[in-house]
């Protein structure tokens, strides 16, 4: 009975040790200054952003995260967004898929290229998870009023493969995870950086995340606002804004190579994945949202990406303005859409940096992943006039 007790007081001790460590390491990642891009004085594109510079700057869009952290060994969660605030499957809102390079799981393709329509909340997560948390999207849409003789729903789950920092044979995601994200879903700010299903992501080499960003037309181009978040996973050479900074600071694929060594001296993978999700309040069908995602993919190459083999490169646009709002909102035509074009090649751009300027150093299963050093990049950034003197963020 007294040896019971001991060991009780020794795992009672030790749980608490670890918990004290672990809160002393979160500090630590959460004391990291971290920047954002366009505080630092760096302006991507032409176009303005919106009031939030987030996704949620389109009309009715939600955003809701769960950050699951476990230790050091499971570092993963869940990115949530809802296109309003209504029953989604009853009110349905046009949409398009696209894939820049396709490895990668993305559950609920094939329907919404088919009909064209998004019936479901879009949820990010990691790759081992993607299973159950479809199961817990279909609990979900299933429980809602309304949806009691539903016997079909077509739930869109995207992921990231976050194995180096996440324990992701564990598949720590449950479906009490995603509810919790999908009730917490708001609009306004939106957090970014490591959290969510960002929480366990790498992009460049340095700690990725979810990132997000908007851009509002004029109203002579109709004043359309384009909003876009990303779960950054993948590599490359980092660009930011046309600076080389991946290069600057010695740290991108084939380093080793064209550097003088052989093929032992690769130092970066350009391996991951990106999920892209695209929201526009402007009155777009299937096809323009489809060619709207495409553009996308620019922004996304702006960043240093060449979508390797072994990347996931997904894009899931979709308009705010219902499919039942058809008759008495005509949609725009292709002459119209070349603004909406930049708009997003913009925003994923920012969101991408975003992603990666608001990381923090995250410890997890596998290694550390450390965040982008941004003195370092700071001074890239000056060097090559992106950042200048007296400049200031709009």
């Amino acid at each position: 009975m007294m040896m019971n007790t001991a060991r009780s007081r020794h795992r009672r001790t030790s749980v608490l040790l670890l918990g004290m460590a672990w809160l002393v390491l979160a500090a630590g990642a959460g004391a990291q200054e971290r920047r954002s891009p366009r505080e630092m004085g760096v302006i991507v594109g032409v176009l303005p952003p919106g009031p939030g510079n987030a996704i949620t700057d389109v009309a009715g869009v939600r955003v809701g995260q769960v950050t699951i952290v476990e230790g050091d060994s499971v570092n993963t969660g869940v990115t949530v967004i809802l296109p309003h605030g209504q029953n989604v499957f009853q009110r349905k809102v046009p949409a398009a898929i696209v894939v820049g390079n396709g490895f990668g799981k993305l559950v609920g393709f094939t329907q919404v290229q088919e009909l064209g329509e998004l019936e479901s909340p879009v949820v990010l997560s990691c790759t081992l998870c993607v299973p159950r948390v479809a199961d817990a999207v279909l609990t979900y849409l299933l429980g809602l009023p309304g949806n009691e003789n539903v016997r079909s729903a077509n739930a869109v789950v995207g992921e990231t493969n976050d194995g180096f920092l996440n324990d992701i044979r564990a598949r720590p995601v449950r479906e009490s995870h995603v509810l919790q994200a999908i009730a917490d879903a708001r609009g306004g700010p939106v957090e970014q950086g490591s959290v969510g299903a960002g929480r366990g992501t790498s992009a460049f080499g340095w700690k990725g995340g979810i990132g997000t960003s908007s851009r509002k037309l004029p109203e002579a181009l109709g004043g359309w606002t384009v909003g876009v978040l990303v779960q950054s996973n993948y590599g490359g050479v980092l660009q930011v804004a046309g600076a080389p900074v991946g290069r600057e600071l010695g740290r991108y694929y084939l380093r080793g190579l064209v550097e003088g060594g052989g093929p032992d001296g690769v130092d970066e993978s350009p391996d991951g994945s990106i999920m892209i999700v695209v929201a526009t309040d402007a009155p777009l069908e299937h096809r323009n949202l489809e060619r709207l995602a495409r553009r996308a993919l620019s922004g996304v190459a702006r960043t240093g990406s060449s979508m390797s083999n072994g990347s996931g490169d997904y894009v899931i646009a979709f308009s705010t303005v219902p499919v039942a709002a058809r008759d008495s909102v005509p949609p725009l035509g292709n002459d119209a859409v070349s603004p909406l074009f930049q708009a997003v090649i913009e925003a994923t751009e920012e969101s991408v940096y975003n992603s990666i300027f608001l990381a923090t150093t995250v410890r997890g299963h596998r290694g550390t992943r450390t965040a982008l050093p941004l003195d370092s990049t700071e001074v890239v950034l000056r060097r090559y006039g992106v950042i200048r003197e007296g400049g200031r963020a709009r």
